[in-house]
Formats: C-alpha cells, sequence, structure tokens
C-alpha cells in the first residue's frame, strides 16, 4: 500500500521511507541514493506536511499517517463546502432576479431587530458556527429559543464558542450546558473578542461594534472575506476547551513546557522541582487527556489548543 491516497507524491513517499530506515542521514549521501538532485525542495514540503523533522528523522509512521489523515480530511472538507457553496450562488441569482437589483456582497445593518429579522431569512440553513459572548439573554420558552431547539432537533449542527469569563455566571452555564446537551456543540475559549455568525460557511454577520450588539451588524456574502472568517472560527475551536473538559492547572502548563524542551524526564522533572513520578503521572494523564498515542503527539495537540 503506498500513501498517494494521503496526499503524497510517489516521490516524496520514497524520501519519507529513506529516511525513516535511515534518520539523520546525510543530505548529499541521500541525494545521490535516491537520485534526487531536488532533494531540498522534497524535504522542505515534508517538513510542512509535518512527517519530517528539522533534523531529517522522519516522524513514526504512527504520527506522520495521523497528519496526513488528518490535512486529507481538512482538504477534502473544504472541496465539499466550496462544491455546497455553489447552491448559494444559485439562490443570490434568484434573489436578483426577484428583486431586479444586484446582492450586495458587503452589506451594513443597522440595529439588532434589523439584524435578527436578516438572520431568520437563513433559517433553512444546516449548519452554523457562532461566537459569542453571552450563551443567552432569553428565556427558555421564548419562540426564538423555541424555534432554534425544533431546528436542532432536525438535524441542524450549531457550534458555539463562548469566552471563559461568561461561563464563570452558574446561570450562564447552566444554559450553556443545557444547549450542548441538545445539540448546540459549545465551547470555551480565551480570544472570543466581537460576536460573528456563520451560515452555512457562505454568509456571515459580524458585530460593528465590539461593546454595543445593539448597533448593528456587516452581513458579508464574499466568498473570500467568508471563507477568512471560517478560517479564524476553526482555529479558534480547535484551540478552545471543551465545556465539561476542566481548566488546565497551572502545574499541567508548566508539565507541558517542560516537556516540550526537556528530552529527558529526570531533567523535565528537576526543572519543575518535582518528582520524576510525579512527573510521570502527569504526562499520563495530560496524554489521556489530549487522546494522544505519544508524547510527541501530545505536543502537537496541545500546541493546537493554545495549551502551549
Amino acid at each position: 500500500m503506498n500513501l498517494a491516497g494521503l496526499g503524497l507524491t510517489a516521490e516524496q513517499e520514497r524520501v519519507y521511507r529513506y529516511f525513516l530506515r535511515s534518520p539523520h542521514a546525510d543530505l548529499d549521501a541521500a541525494a545521490a541514493h535516491l537520485g534526487i538532485p531536488h532533494l531540498s525542495a522534497v524535504l522542505d514540503r515534508l517538513r510542512t506536511l509535518g512527517v519530517i523533522d528539522d533534523s531529517l528523522a522522519a516522524l513514526s509512521p504512527a504520527v506522520a499517517v495521523a497528519q496526513l489523515i488528518r490535512r486529507r480530511m481538512e482538504q477534502t472538507s473544504r472541496e465539499l463546502h466550496q462544491l455546497s457553496a455553489a447552491w448559494d450562488i444559485v439562490r443570490d441569482l434568484a434573489e436578483e432576479q426577484r428583486s431586479g437589483r444586484p446582492v450586495e456582497l458587503v452589506e451594513r445593518i443597522e440595529g439588532v431587530e434589523n439584524v435578527n429579522r436578516r438572520i431568520r431569512e437563513f433559517s433553512s440553513a444546516k449548519e452554523v458556527m457562532n461566537i459569542k459572548n453571552v450563551v443567552s439573554t432569553l428565556r427558555r420558552d421564548d419562540e426564538k429559543v423555541v424555534r432554534f431547539r425544533k431546528r436542532l432537533s432536525a438535524g441542524l449542527v450549531s457550534r458555539s464558542l463562548v469566552p471563559e469569563a461568561t461561563l464563570a455566571d452558574p446561570e450562564q452555564l447552566a444554559l450553556a450546558r443545557e444547549g450542548h446537551t441538545l445539540g448546540d456543540l459549545c465551547r470555551v475559549s480565551t480570544e472570543c473578542a466581537r460576536q460573528v455568525l456563520i451560515i452555512s460557511r457562505s454568509v456571515a454577520f459580524v458585530q460593528i461594534d465590539p461593546a454595543d450588539r445593539t448597533a448593528g451588524a456587516l452581513l458579508i456574502r464574499q466568498p473570500g472575506a467568508v471563507a477568512v472568517l471560517v478560517d479564524m472560527f476553526e482555529g479558534m475551536w480547535a484551540r478552545a476547551r471543551d465545556l465539561n473538559e476542566p481548566q488546565l492547572a497551572p502545574i499541567e502548563r508548566q508539565v507541558l513546557q517542560a516537556l516540550a524542551l526537556h528530552d529527558k524526564d529526570e531533567t523535565a522533572a528537576r526543572a519543575l522541582n518535582i518528582s520524576v513520578r510525579k512527573f510521570r503521572t502527569h504526562v499520563a494523564e495530560l496524554m489521556d487527556r489530549l487522546g494522544a498515542g505519544n508524547r510527541f503527539q501530545a505536543a502537537l495537540l496541545a500546541k493546537e489548543r493554545g495549551w502551549l
């Protein structure tokens, strides 16, 4: 079996397999053995893909394949969403035909009521991404809340990022957990600034004034701008912690930093002034919490979550 299905060319796979067998091999000798004069360029690409490190050592097969699978899944997801966006073009053309005027790619909407009215135009959407400063200011029996829950039960995919400070309020935390149970998946972020709502990865509402949610929003349809907002959300989502996941304790953060800085457990434990046994216990707990198969993968996942 080859790695072409995971995004490697035959040449790149040959190089990866060579350095897997001969870690830290001499670059000139490797180029001569493989018959690849442009080996440096191939290695640069393999470093970008995350399967060879800067010391010319190939990552273990488990880690390398996991990296390639994740990148391939992300690429496939982007391609599928680009195809889905074609239907939004059909909708915009139909709107132009109906109204007799061009659909604006960026539109300023004044006032929260007008923003909510425009959001309701997309009530048939199947996916929403939300960056918000509060979980909700509405009662559980409010008509808007009831409609949203019906959409969740009908298959709406909803993800929300909420600030740490907001969830310090027990009532807001209870609302977030209740919504999470119903399908409005929630994560806790330290990066939230202004409210953003992304609908079907093709339309975005961005709060005009971070200090005043009633001021209104920009409605953005420009594909490039929306794609940037989607990437921003996905990055924040990856770095945020799960709603029910406890915050990282100071000693856990120190252990992760020591793990990244020191090659040996004895050196890392000494730097933290704790026993080697205690250090290894913390490492094992963090690996389990991150779902990591090894320490290198734990460091990568911790970095993705913003823990390092």
